[in-house]
């Protein structure tokens, strides 16, 4: 088992101010740093940064989001294609900084609702959409870790049952789900449960609180959680997800408005 912490915590942006910060996290002893991959121009850059933690010992995972311009499941076919494409380029840049898993809710446009429910025509898009991305996650050697995502930040997949039944769909040896504690504390109605439906798909863990703050500090069920990811066999990466003030452009997005931590 590996642990791992988000750099959103502290930015969005991967350049050489974020190095310091690299060696503290390394002093702590975390294992892997997850770092936003958001500017998909930036790939030597990028492999810079993965030498650096190679020095470290640090492994890497990645994060990648699609907006309303490249929504994997848009009945418009450019747009579409847009999502395709924009996943590709993030496994790119995944690749060239070692990552070996792209995690996040990558599978549809975040923030952008229909009304509804996935339609028969939606679910059939985003699986045929995320088939052509796993072969390109084969092809440069990053799993795809799909994230579910709770009904007030997308609508596409909200439950453990919804991701296991959409990866066994992709039918992709490089497509897996992800388990995010914060958006299981909102949907699920049994954390064993909920994470046992991914047993036989489950490639990634996101460790966040149920506001948010520092895991422990809230009502997540921690027992339940590592006891059944125990009980199913995981031995992955775990990856601390807490957010603050400190980025802007993402409060809206997590809704963060006060101060979630002491330090």
């Amino acid at each position: 088992m590996r642990f791992g912490m988000n750099l959103l915590m502290w930015t969005d942006t991967l350049n050489e101010e974020i190095l310091p910060l690299l060696d503290q996290l390394k002093e702590i002893g975390f294992d892997t740093i997850e770092l936003p991959i958001f500017d998909l121009d930036n790939i030597d850059n990028l492999a810079a940064l993965g030498k650096r933690l190679d020095e470290l010992g640090l492994s890497r995972t990645g994060t990648a989001i699609r907006g309303p311009e490249d929504n994997p499941i848009s009945p418009d076919p450019a747009v579409r294609r847009a999502g395709i494409d924009a996943n590709k380029l993030n496994l790119d840049c995944c690749a060239a900084a070692g990552c070996e898993v792209m995690a996040g809710p990558f599978h549809s446009a975040l923030g952008e609702f229909s009304g509804a429910g996935p339609s028969g025509d939606e679910w059939k898009r985003g699986v045929e959409s995320m088939r052509e991305v796993a072969e390109h996650a084969e092809k440069v050697g990053v799993r795809l870790g799909v994230e579910y995502l709770n009904r007030f930040e997308c609508y596409f997949l909200n439950t453990a049952v919804d991701g296991a039944r959409f990866v066994g769909e992709v039918d992709h040896p490089f497509c897996q789900m992800m388990y995010d504690t914060y958006h299981s504390h909102i949907e699920e109605k049994s954390t064993p449960e909920a994470i046992r439906a991914l047993k036989d798909c489950l490639g990634h863990v996101h460790i966040s609180e149920n506001d948010r703050s520092t895991p422990g500090k809230g009502n997540v069920r921690w027992g339940e959680t590592f006891d059944t990811l125990h009980e199913i066999g995981y031995d992955g990466t775990m990856v601390v997800e807490a957010f603050g003030l400190s980025l802007e452009k993402l409060i809206p997005a997590t809704k963060i408005w006060r101060r979630m931590y002491e330090s």
